[in-house]
């Protein structure tokens, strides 16, 4: 199988996603807290040109769970 950028950006999205799911899932267990406290990073822009309006939000939201994730889809990655 020949290896794509593609292939590893997807993967690395459905790692993210799978580590928060996890992470939203153990959320209420007591003794896992530095594994499911999120860090929330925020962007922004935005311009107001009397005639044109654009305004844009980026939030993401990384535990150590979704790195973990992160880092096992690169890991499937390489191993393809």
């Amino acid at each position: 199988m020949k290896k794509n950028g593609w292939i590893l950006l997807l993967l690395v999205i459905i790692g993210l996603l799978a580590g928060a799911m996890v992470s939203n899932w153990l959320a209420k267990v007591p003794g896992l807290d530095f594994l499911t406290d999120a860090y929330k990073i925020d962007w922004s822009p935005s311009f107001d040109l009397m005639v044109i309006n654009f305004s844009l939000h980026l939030g993401l939201s990384v535990s150590l769970l979704s790195i973990v994730g992160a880092a096992i889809a690169i890991w499937v990655y390489r191993k393809m």
